[in-house]
């Protein structure tokens, strides 16, 4: 995501000159905008993230990498809910295939 990021304390925080922005998740192999948690999914798991059930925070569905490893993404079980701060997290743990870019 473009702007300042600020680290205090293993915490990320954007700079606020692009709060305003609305930004999108974006699968880079294909460009495409995601655009639906059905559609999220499948690419996770085609990537090796396999969802967890039942989730351990209720209203969220979770995704991990495998039993041995701590990453986990945990997103609001609503693709309305979304938040920049979500698809950050997606971008930072798959980096190689997903991106955090300013809708168009």
């Amino acid at each position: 995501m473009a702007g300042v990021w600020h680290f205090d304390q293993g915490v990320a925080r954007l700079d606020g000159r692009d709060l305003g922005k609305t930004k999108v998740l974006v699968y880079k192999p294909t460009k495409e905008q995601i655009s639906s948690l059905q559609q999220l999914e499948a690419l996770l798991m085609r990537h090796g993230w396999s969802r967890l059930y039942p989730s351990q925070q209720p209203g969220t569905i979770q995704f991990h990498r495998s039993h041995f490893s701590g990453h986990l993404i945990t997103l609001p079980s609503d693709f309305r809910s979304l938040k920049p701060m979500h698809y950050l997290d997606i971008a930072m743990k798959i980096r190689d295939f997903f991106e955090v870019r300013d809708r168009q």
